[in-house]
């Protein structure tokens, strides 16, 4: 976790270090994210849907529950955006100079993540009993439609892990916000800081005479012969 800048992000206007970013914790997060809501919709769609043979329409493999099939696509096709969102947003993040767009940014990740962690939680109980109900699945279409349930119970893990560092974050700039006065750099009372007012005397000077340098100096018995 970063401490250079408000929220537990760099300081604003820094060098870009491409390296560094990558390995961010919440970057690497996001592309697992990422990752698992291309699988979800890959297996779904791939296999999800097939041409019932005595009625001709189109049928979900899900117990004919069209709504499970869309229900596991529509998270995923948004949880794919929102994940490459995010990771473009973990980019500007270093850029933001305001401590307040820090902040809502944090709370918009912390939530969003918390959210969607519980939509895939909700998604995997739905396709898991959509697929007990299910009476003979057309051939070949088991290994995707069990896929899409495993990756939907991941991505319930990714999504709280987004969210858990999303929080440490603004933990980081609660704790900040409340800091004592005195602990705050440059502060009144601090050595060598700025009086308070023009014209003020300095609280705490930054140096000093020795105490006892003019009291040695008064002692000094001028009247003694020189040579």
């Amino acid at each position: 976790m970063e401490a250079g800048g408000a929220y537990g992000g760099g300081k604003a206007g820094g060098a870009f270090d491409p390296q560094a970013f990558v390995q961010k914790p919440q970057v690497i997060v996001r592309a697992v994210c990422w990752l698992f809501s291309v699988i979800v919709m890959g297996c779904i769609s791939a296999k999800g849907w097939y041409i019932n043979k005595e009625s001709g329409q189109e049928r979900c493999v899900y117990n004919d529950d069209t709504n499970a099939c869309n229900y596991g696509v529509g998270i995923s096709v948004i949880a794919f955006v929102a994940a490459v969102g995010f990771i473009v947003g973990e980019y500007l993040f270093e850029q933001m100079s305001s401590v307040k767009t820090r902040k809502h940014y944090v709370l918009a990740d912390m939530g969003f993540s918390a959210f969607w962690a519980f939509l895939y939680f909700v998604g995997f109980c739905y396709l898991s009993n959509a697929w007990g109900k299910t009476d003979n699945p057309p051939m070949g279409t088991a290994n995707n439609m069990q896929g899409a349930i495993a990756f939907c119970f991941f991505s319930i893990f990714a999504w709280v892990a987004c969210a858990f560092f999303a929080f440490q974050r603004y933990r980081v700039g609660a704790d900040a916000a409340f800091a004592p006065a005195y602990e705050v750099e440059g502060g009144a009372g601090s050595p060598g800081a700025f009086p308070a007012y023009p014209g003020a005397p300095d609280p705490q000077p930054a140096y000093s005479d020795p105490p006892f340098s003019q009291q040695h100096a008064g002692n000094i018995d001028y009247s003694a012969p020189t040579y």
